[in-house]
Formats: structure tokens, C-alpha cells, sequence
């Protein structure tokens, strides 16, 4: 008997790929598109490092811009400034309106809804329309002209809902026994969201800040408008810069200097291929001190 069902079993598929053919399809089907964005990620990466490695020379880091060197140092110090700036208005910010929703706030009351409705409906406007409000209000109204300022409060409303949405479903992430736990120690509502909420949706929090950063450092119409394009290492928060994108933008619009342009764009593409690597790693490691502290 035992031999009669092995002999079936070695020949015959087991029954479940039969009865459930919608499953093993689907099956197929996610391990296809897994495969298909893996190849687009890797061709992408592949043809920029070969049109760009080439024309990465020490002349292109130099301090100083100038049309022989090309260098693209002052847009790299730009990038940084314009994310710094735009991270301290935009995380606080995004992290204390996700705060007063999920935990302050009545679940279903019309605040709830019309914020919700305004984050959603702001994470759907185009950057060039960003970049007219920016140039518009920042850069004629207030008179801050064309600055990195200006940029950098431009991008803040840019990834401030990406970083409130984020923010919320990390702390709705968040097991309510954490919190019944606290309360039930007589711990108030501020120390329990500050001493174990939060530490919690630290992670999470983490990874909207990290895709708020390479939405800044990837942006180009928003900055055209606010942050300018001056190639030079900025003076004041009032002085107009080009980030590492706009750089490189300027250099494909002229026409002249395609090579250095690829140049930037690897040097652009190691920069986010590091954040998301330093980013994860950071995370893995709160998850496990995480765990080693719940344990």
C-alpha cells in the first residue's frame, strides 16, 4: 500500500496545484512581476553606470564651478542644505499632525476627514504645480527671490504628506495592548506616546523620512522655480543654488555636456543606492533592540 502511494505521489503532482489553479496562477504571476521589476531596476542601474563611470574624474569634484571643470560639489553641499531644511520643517511637522489624528483626534469626525481628504488630494498635485506655488507665494510675495529657502520650505509642503501618511500607519501599526499596558501602569497620554508609541513606530516613521529624502533629492521642476540654478556653493539660506538634479538637468538641456551629465547621474544614484542601504540597516537594528527589550 505505502509503496502503491509513493509511486503515485512521484508521478503525479499533488492535488492542491488542481484544486486551487487560480492560486498557482496568481503564483506565477507575482513571481513574473517580481522578476520584471528586479530586471528594470538592475537594466537602469546597469546602463547608467556604463554611460557614467567613464567620465567620473577628480576635476568634476572640485570646490568651485567653473564651464571647463564641471564639477558638481556646490550642487552636492546644495542637495544637503535644501534636504536638511526641508526635513526640520516637513518631520515635525508631518510626525505631530499624524499624532493628533491617530491618537488624539475622534475616529470619523469631520477634522479627521477634511485633513485626510486635504493630504491625499496634496499627494496628488504635480511638483511643477509645487513649483509654481513655491515661485508664486516664497519667491514674489514674501521676496525671499530664488534661494534655497525658498526650495527648501517648497519641498517641506511637497513630502509633508508622504510623511504624515506614512507616519500614521506606523503608529496604527502599534499593538493597542502597548498602550493599555501604559495606561494600566499609570502612565499619562503625553509618556505613553512619547515612552512607547513612538520608540515603536520608529521604523516606519523612519522609512517615510527616507523616501521624503529621495523625493528631495530627486526633484527638478519644483527647484527650477524657487531654488534656481546658479552653480555655486551658497552663501546664505537667500542664495540661489542648483541641487544634484537640477544639475544635471542643466547640463542634459544644453546639449554640450551629455557625458557629465551621466557622470552626475551616478554619482545621484549612489547616493540614494547608500540612504535606502543606511536606512534599512537602521531600521533592522531598531526592530531588534526592539525585541531584545520586549524580551
Amino acid at each position: 500500500m505505502n509503496h502503491t502511494k509513493t509511486l503515485l505521489e512521484d508521478h503525479f503532482p499533488p492535488p492542491s496545484v488542481f484544486k486551487q489553479p487560480v492560486s498557482f496562477f496568481l503564483n506565477i504571476l507575482v513571481k513574473l512581476a517580481m522578476l520584471l521589476t528586479m530586471g528594470i531596476l538592475l537594466s537602469i542601474i546597469g546602463y547608467v553606470l556604463l554611460r557614467g563611470v567613464t567620465f567620473i574624474k577628480p576635476e568634476i569634484f572640485a570646490l568651485q564651478f567653473t564651464t571647463e571643470n564641471l564639477s558638481m560639489t556646490p550642487a552636492i553641499i546644495n542637495t544637503l542644505f535644501v534636504a536638511l531644511i526641508a526635513l526640520l520643517l516637513a518631520v515635525p511637522t508631518g510626525v505631530g499632525a499624524a499624532i493628533y489624528l491617530i491618537e488624539y483626534a475622534k475616529p470619523g469626525s469631520k477634522l479627521v476627514q477634511v485633513v485626510r481628504l486635504t493630504t491625499e488630494t496634496l499627494s496628488g498635485i504635480p511638483s511643477i504645480v509645487y513649483g509654481l506655488f513655491g515661485y508664486l507665494f516664497f519667491v514674489i510675495a514674501l521676496k525671499w527671490q530664488q534661494s534655497i529657502l525658498s526650495g527648501s520650505f517648497t519641498l517641506a509642503i511637497m513630502i509633508l504628506p508622504l510623511i504624515m501618511r506614512t507616519t500614521e500607519e506606523a503608529l496604527k501599526s502599534v499593538p493597542r495592548s502597548y498602550r493599555e499596558g501604559s495606561y494600566a501602569l499609570g502612565a499619562g497620554k503625553l509618556r505613553t506616546i512619547t515612552k512607547v508609541v513612538l520608540p515603536s513606530a520608529v521604523p516606519g516613521i523612519l522609512a517615510g523620512t527616507i523616501l521624503g529624502i529621495g523625493r528631495i533629492v530627486g526633484e527638478t521642476a519644483a527647484l527650477i522655480y524657487t531654488a534656481g540654478t546658479v552653480a555655486g556653493i551658497p552663501t546664505s539660506p537667500f542664495s540661489s543654488g542648483r541641487t544634484l538634479a537640477v544639475h544635471m538637468y542643466a547640463l542634459l538641456s544644453e546639449g554640450l555636456y551629455v557625458d557629465q551629465a551621466y557622470a552626475t547621474a551616478v554619482v545621484l544614484l549612489i547616493f540614494v543606492l547608500i540612504l535606502n542601504a543606511a536606512s534599512s540597516l537602521i531600521a533592522s537594528g531598531l526592530k531588534k533592540d526592539k525585541r531584545t527589550t520586549d524580551e
